[in-house]
This record gives structure tokens, C-alpha cells and sequence, in this order.
């Protein structure tokens, strides 16, 4: 009787020890969130995130408020893909990326890693055409390939 009582707490204390020593919500990562692209740095970003960037003329745009409730649906598959949703509603007060890519009114840019614009769209676009769309990107298929090297 000894012997199973001391397996069961054996087992429990085996479970407990790692949950013990993390710090709670240290292997949460954070949600993933628009962020306005007055707080992008391109350079820190560079090869490590993969930019969304939704432009309008106001946070009132039809296009724009349509636009960001088809991505709402797919922020767990845009973090995946290190996806960094930027968004530009404010022309008065022009951003770096709102000078590099001059974007007329509504646009959906998507760029890959390097940062270089690979589709414009001038209407609001299906969150499930956009992660299709990352994944056929050259950097993404090379990423693929490399976490899965049996697929060669």
C-alpha cells in the first residue's frame, strides 16, 4: 500500500515541479493585435516578421472597418505565419510606410520578409485568400522547407 501511495505522489510531484518553477503566463505568448504603423521600425522587423499593413483615409472607411472584420477571424493563423498587422488610418500625419508604398485611399499591402510590397489590393480582401497567399511567398515555401526538410 506504501508502494502505490508513494507513486501517485511521485507522479503528482513530477507534474507539479515544472509548473512550479515558471513564472506564471511566462510560456503565454502575446496576443497577437493590429499595431499603428506611427510604432514600426522597419529595421528592427527585417527578416523576422512578415507585414500586413491596411491603409485608409479614416478609421471610418467602409473598406477599412470591413477589411479588419475578415482578418479578425484569422489572427491565430496570421501569428503563425509571423504576420505583423500594421495599420495606417491617418494621412494627415504621414508614416514611413504610408511615404514608401503611397498608398490612394483604401489599400491592403502584403509584403514578405524582406519588407518588398508582393500584392496591392484596392478592396478589402478574405483573411483565408490573404494566408494563402503568404504561404505561396518564396521566403515562406524556403521556411517550409527548412522545418520540414523530408518534403525536398
Amino acid at each position: 500500500m506504501k508502494a502505490v501511495a508513494r507513486r501517485s505522489f511521485l507522479a503528482i510531484l513530477a507534474l507539479a515541479i515544472p509548473a512550479l518553477s515558471l513564472p506564471a503566463g511566462a510560456d503565454e505568448a502575446p496576443a497577437f493585435a493590429p499595431v499603428p504603423a506611427s510604432e514600426v521600425v522597419e529595421a528592427d522587423l527585417l527578416f523576422l516578421r512578415r507585414p500586413v499593413i491596411v491603409f485608409a483615409d479614416s478609421p471610418a472607411d467602409p473598406a477599412f472597418v470591413r477589411q479588419m472584420e475578415l482578418l479578425a477571424r484569422y489572427y491565430d493563423e496570421l501569428a503563425a505565419r509571423d504576420v505583423i498587422l500594421i495599420l495606417d488610418t491617418d494621412p494627415a500625419t504621414p508614416s514611413a510606410l504610408r511615404k514608401k508604398l503611397r498608398p490612394r485611399g483604401f489599400s491592403l499591402v502584403l509584403m514578405d520578409k524582406d519588407w518588398k510590397p508582393m500584392i496591392r489590393k484596392p478592396l478589402p480582401w478574405d483573411g483565408r485568400e490573404i494566408v494563402n497567399s503568404i504561404d505561396k511567398m518564396p521566403i515562406t515555401r524556403s521556411e517550409a522547407l527548412e522545418k520540414n526538410p523530408a518534403g525536398r
